[in-house]
């Protein structure tokens, strides 16, 4: 399965936010249950953070990312990516 990459950043005050990242952390492990070996995380010196996993196709990993809690609720704006790792 090839690897997605979803950038965000936050767009709504940090309570607001906080509200929905227990959400957040309980679909990431939801995601690992399924097999797409998903990792998140902040950046410690900027506002946003990450979300890398794999997915069978852009579509699918769009729909991966538009079910995320911090999409639903409109706590950041994001971009996909595929990443196309070229060494391992």
């Amino acid at each position: 399965m090839p690897w997605f990459v979803k950038i965000e950043k936050g767009i709504v005050p940090k309570e607001v936010f906080d509200q929905f990242v227990p959400q957040h952390k309980e679909y990431v492990k939801n995601l690992n249950q399924l097999g797409h070996e998903a990792k998140t995380g902040y950046w410690k010196q900027d506002q946003g953070g990450m979300l890398l996993f794999k997915a069978n196709s852009m579509e699918e990993a769009k729909k991966i990312v538009e079910n995320d809690p911090l999409i639903k609720n409109k706590c950041v704006e994001y971009i996909l990516h595929q990443w196309c790792i070229v060494d391992s």
